[in-house]
């Protein structure tokens, strides 16, 4: 074992860890803050922790961040199927003819959770005029959709599910909620990632007005 002597008679290496050991711990945890701070509006879709399992439990209509992004308009639908409980199929790219809102979300996104019952009021309100097309990115499918839907009682929106993520790769994102808004021609004309007061006026104005 060997003694240290003197700060001043240490190796720089020596001298200088204590003070790089706490600006890395500080680092790490203004790292952490900002992660868990970033999750209350939107969620990692590879992140399926079981605290994030447990989002639905805590959902409150807190941060609802989210900004209207027309930096991919022109994108087209990806022409993806998607699958309702039942086994029926919806090929979002043949779904054109009005415009239509689609919504990435998943029962362990806790800021997802917190927009289902808004989107389900909106589809009703914009029925005739958008389709609102709400698609599950959890990875059990049915086994967690339908439970869920069954709780929440939604009367206007249906469960379709993208249990392989097919259509949230072909989207571009990697962060839900994701909502992208789609003329009749099946053209990307904005999204919002993360979450949205979907209730307000604001955003009933940024649909119609397209």
């Amino acid at each position: 074992m060997i003694a240290l002597g003197p700060s001043a008679n240490l190796p720089p290496h020596i001298w200088l860890e204590p003070a790089l050991s706490l600006r890395f711990s500080l680092t790490r945890n203004a790292l952490i803050l900002i992660g868990l701070t970033a999750g209350l509006a939107a969620c990692d879709r590879e992140a399926t922790n079981p605290a994030q399992e447990q989002g639905e439990l805590g959902a409150e209509k807190s941060s609802l961040v989210g900004e209207i992004d027309r930096s991919r308009a022109g994108e087209l639908l990806p022409a993806v199927n998607v699958t309702g409980p039942d086994g029926e199929t919806l090929n979002l790219g043949a779904a054109q003819g009005q415009p239509i809102l689609l919504n990435l979300w998943a029962t362990w996104c806790a800021p997802c959770v917190v927009e289902m019952p808004m989107l389900d009021d909106l589809a009703g309100d914009l029925d005739g005029q958008v389709r609102l097309v709400t698609v599950s990115q959890d990875f059990q499918g049915a086994e967690k959709v339908v439970p869920f839907f069954k709780k929440k009682e939604f009367q206007n929106l249906e469960p379709w599910m993208d249990p392989q993520n097919e259509l949230g790769f072909s989207v571009g994102s990697e962060i839900m909620p994701v909502t992208v808004l789609y003329n009749a021609s099946g053209q990307e004309v904005w999204r919002v990632v993360g979450e949205y007061d979907w209730s307000s006026a604001e955003a009933r104005e940024a649909i119609l007005a397209e």
